[in-house]
């Protein structure tokens, strides 16, 4: 066999085949999975799954992805961990559901591959979520309850405005799949979420601010900690994508940089200035709400 990374990946999901962790008509990993789990490029990944299509060990299926392939005439054998359907519940599909938007991101979640992880027919999930769009509402709701409001609450809006939006962080922080998952124009329909504006609107509402104004402080809290926390999966995706981290990236950039200082004077001096400078986004967020706050205090205090 050789000992090249796309053998060694190929040889390693025919292992897994082999001794029954994956059986005919199961999803194996992703290509952005395998990139991540085996830290190669987006392209060696893909190359180890080509490998096996050419071998029949898999096969594409159109909008669910690569299957590992029937064996004519080889019975089915059951899997080990198989969910029995009486044990099927709603919180096994949404812990199921969750840990493959934690690992691979939620455009790798689909019904099939919720039933693969269970180890249970896709049309059973179908009795306990009314589909694909259900399941996310149901996801969301489950993440965020993992991160409760605290029961003291704090005296004053700006107190309160601040818990809630560490709260939230610490939530897209573990699940950074929801800031796909909550559109502002769209809300998620979350038992969790709407606890949040309770405990936001039930202080505002003594500010003497009226209700538009109340709803818009609300909103911009919310759509600040979430629009912060996009960029932790797109750089999970870039990093999966292209097999490199983002230092590594901007190391590669040098010479667009170069060129940008050259034609720009005034951020080339603000570059040389931050010297090694780390874009953190636990300190973007720190820096960023303290800003909020102190900006949403001249509009709620003015005198």
């Amino acid at each position: 066999m050789s000992s090249t990374p796309h053998a060694r990946i190929a040889a390693d999901i025919k292992q897994r085949i082999a001794d029954g962790r994956l059986r005919p008509g199961e999803r194996v990993p992703s290509t952005r999975q395998l990139a991540r789990d085996w830290n190669v490029a987006l392209a060696t990944a893909a190359k180890a799954l080509t490998l096996l299509a050419r071998e029949g060990v898999v096969v594409a299926e159109p909008r669910v992805g690569t299957v590992v392939a029937e064996r004519p005439g080889e019975p089915a054998r059951p899997r080990p961990g198989a969910t029995a359907e009486h044990e099927l519940t709603r919180r096994r599909i949404v812990g199921a559901a969750i840990e493959i938007a934690d690992a691979e991101g939620l455009s790798e979640l689909t019904m099939r591959a919720v039933a693969g992880r269970l180890a249970a027919a896709t049309m059973s999930l179908y009795r306990h979520v009314g589909g694909k769009d259900d399941l996310v509402m149901l996801m969301v709701d489950a993440a965020f309850a993992e991160f409760p409001l605290p029961s003291e609450r704090p005296e004053g809006w700006r107190g309160r405005l601040e818990t809630s939006a560490r709260v939230q962080w610490a939530a897209y922080r573990a699940h950074p799949w929801m800031a796909r998952a909550t559109p502002l124009t769209r809300p998620v329909p979350s038992e969790a979420l709407l606890r949040h504006s309770e405990y936001v609107m039930e202080v505002l509402q003594e500010t003497g601010l009226d209700a538009a104004t109340r709803m818009y402080v609300m909103i911009l809290v919310y759509s600040f900690v979430q629009g912060i926390a996009a960029h932790i999966e797109l750089e999970q995706r870039a990093r999966a994508d292209t097999g490199i981290t983002d230092e590594e990236w901007m190391t590669g950039q040098e010479g667009f940089l170069g060129d940008i200082k050259a034609a720009n004077p005034a951020f080339s001096r603000l570059l040389d200035e931050l010297g090694d400078f780390d874009l953190d986004l636990d300190r973007l967020f720190e820096f960023g709400l303290r800003s909020l706050l102190d900006g949403l205090t001249r509009l709620v205090e003015p005198r």
